[in-house]
């Protein structure tokens, strides 16, 4: 699908959803943040991640699995020995959250080929919207599972029940998420309204009665007037199903994303276009919105569903615990001169703290029963 002016009134491109968001205003009143999103990012015709591939030199972003073989390769080995560790299970599922272009998940199943007998019990499975995307993911695994896959689900809730191995790369982080404002009366929620003067949209506090000190932890409601707060519900919802699955049939989970570890006031709301940051609200389908994770919401959620949580951790702590400097010095010893400044330069993005190793965390999910997982022991 081609991408229209967004400023134009109709039903193609980014404009069609431009109009489509007026529609809605119009007839309930402002929306919320989380519906401003939901609809920017995955409406069904107009979406960002439905109409194209975003990621790569080419999109608008890069991710981990993009930069380099060994990070994927590294996740597919943690995947390898987590299943010995939880007793072998055959068959069991490897799920995938959001797997973008299929990256990551091709290079897991390389790397995890070395355990044979995991690789032979593995059933993928990927959670996966948007038809563009799954038709990439098809070109890039057809040639590893070779005709075995993978399955397609909408939702977590179809995968198969059994034990399950989790990857969830920066899926959260693109989550809808609330904003909350403190003002000089408490919280109120923020939502997007129209903008009559431009035509665009807008950021309003909500007016409508109803208490919303329920959503703000009690860390957080002391907070100084103008102070805003981030949940997101459909990122604890899925973390809740992700332990109750863990506490009923065993396995893992594995999340890396951007984010704080400790609930905590702060605007992170962010806009990317073409590598760039960009105005929230304009012209929604035309650019990623993301927002930095809570982990300690994460965790929590799990916990309550009967799973225990681990970290987080660090990215550079998570990669060098498992042996990325180790395995780029391996792939140094075939490499050309010029491949090897790749390999140390992708070492550096990934696991330093100028790049993605402190800003980026990793959280684990296990059963109730299972010790530290590789990469969370205790020092």
């Amino acid at each position: 699908m081609t991408a229209g002016d967004p400023t134009r009134d109709d039903d193609s491109g980014q404009g069609g959803l431009t109009a489509h968001l007026r529609r809605r205003i119009a007839v309930e009143g402002p929306i919320s943040v989380a519906a401003f999103m939901a609809e920017a990012l995955g409406h069904p015709r107009h979406g960002y991640y439905i109409t194209a591939d975003r990621f790569g030199a080419a999109g608008d972003f890069v991710t981990a699995p993009e930069i380099s073989q060994m990070f994927g390769e590294l996740i597919g080995l943690w995947c390898a020995h987590t299943w010995t560790e939880i007793g072998a299970p055959d068959p069991v599922n490897l799920v995938e959250l959001g797997p973008g272009r299929g990256t990551l998940m091709r290079d897991a199943l390389r790397a995890a080929a070395m355990v044979s007998k995991f690789r032979d019990a593995a059933a993928v499975h990927l959670v996966e919207t948007s038809p563009v995307l799954r038709e990439r993911q098809r070109a890039m695994l057809e040639p590893v599972l070779k005709g075995n896959g993978p399955t397609w689900h909408d939702t977590l809730a179809t995968v198969p029940d059994g034990p399950v191995l989790v990857i969830a790369n920066e899926f959260f982080d693109a989550l809808p998420i609330r904003q909350f404002q403190k003002t000089a009366h408490g919280w109120t929620e923020r939502m997007v309204d129209v903008d009559d003067a431009t035509g665009g949209f807008r950021f309003v506090l909500d007016r409508r009665p109803g208490p919303v000190e329920h959503a703000i932890p009690p860390s957080a409601r002391t907070a100084a007037p103008g102070s805003v707060f981030e949940t997101c519900p459909a990122a604890t919802a899925i973390a809740h199903e992700l332990g109750a699955r863990l506490e009923r049939s065993g396995g893992a989970a594995l999340i890396i994303d951007y984010g704080h570890p400790r609930s905590a006031v702060g605007e992170t709301l962010q806009a990317v276009r073409r590598h760039a940051f960009a105005p929230v609200l304009d012209a929604p389908g035309s650019a990623d919105l993301t927002a930095h994770v809570d982990f300690e919401a994460l965790a929590n959620a799990a916990r309550d569903a009967g799973a225990r949580a681990w970290g987080p951790v660090t990215q550079g702590a998570f990669l060098a615990g498992l042996g990325i400097r180790e395995r780029a010095a391996l792939l140094r010893r075939r490499a050309t001169p010029g491949q090897a400044i790749d390999i140390d330069s992708a070492v550096h993005r990934l696991i330093d703290d100028t790049g993605m190793g402190t800003l980026f965390k990793v959280l684990a999910l296990t059963d109730p029963r299972r010790p530290a997982p590789a990469g969370f022991e205790p020092a």
